[in-house]
């Protein structure tokens, strides 16, 4: 190469080679990073919504045991509309939240 016009030439050439397969390299590195996130988001999301409905379930019959020691109770005394009345409040207040859940997903 005695040219160093054409030297150049395939200087510049190789310099754009190695740009690219830099740039390429490092596009892929940086996708493949933010797979892993995003596959970590979603499985910590995952574990977290599988905690909450634990803890909704364990409160709900907690709850429910509480409710039917009540009711037994009030049914004992003869106050049934209040128990049947509670009931209600309990149910209506049920069905917001399920609202309120399905809303979100």
């Amino acid at each position: 190469m005695s040219n160093p016009l054409v030297q150049a030439f395939f200087v510049g050439r190789a310099v754009a080679e190695v740009i690219n397969e830099r740039v390429e390299r490092s596009f892929t590195d940086a996708l493949s990073e933010l797979g892993k996130v995003d596959a970590e988001l979603k499985e910590q999301l995952h574990q977290f919504t599988e905690e909450v409905m634990e803890r909704a379930n364990r409160s709900a019959e907690v709850d429910f045991a509480t409710s039917s020691t009540t009711t037994s109770s009030d049914s004992e005394t003869g106050d049934v509309q209040a128990t049947i009345d509670e009931l209600r409040a309990e149910i209506a207040l049920l069905r917001t939240e399920l609202q309120n859940y399905r809303s979100q997903i």
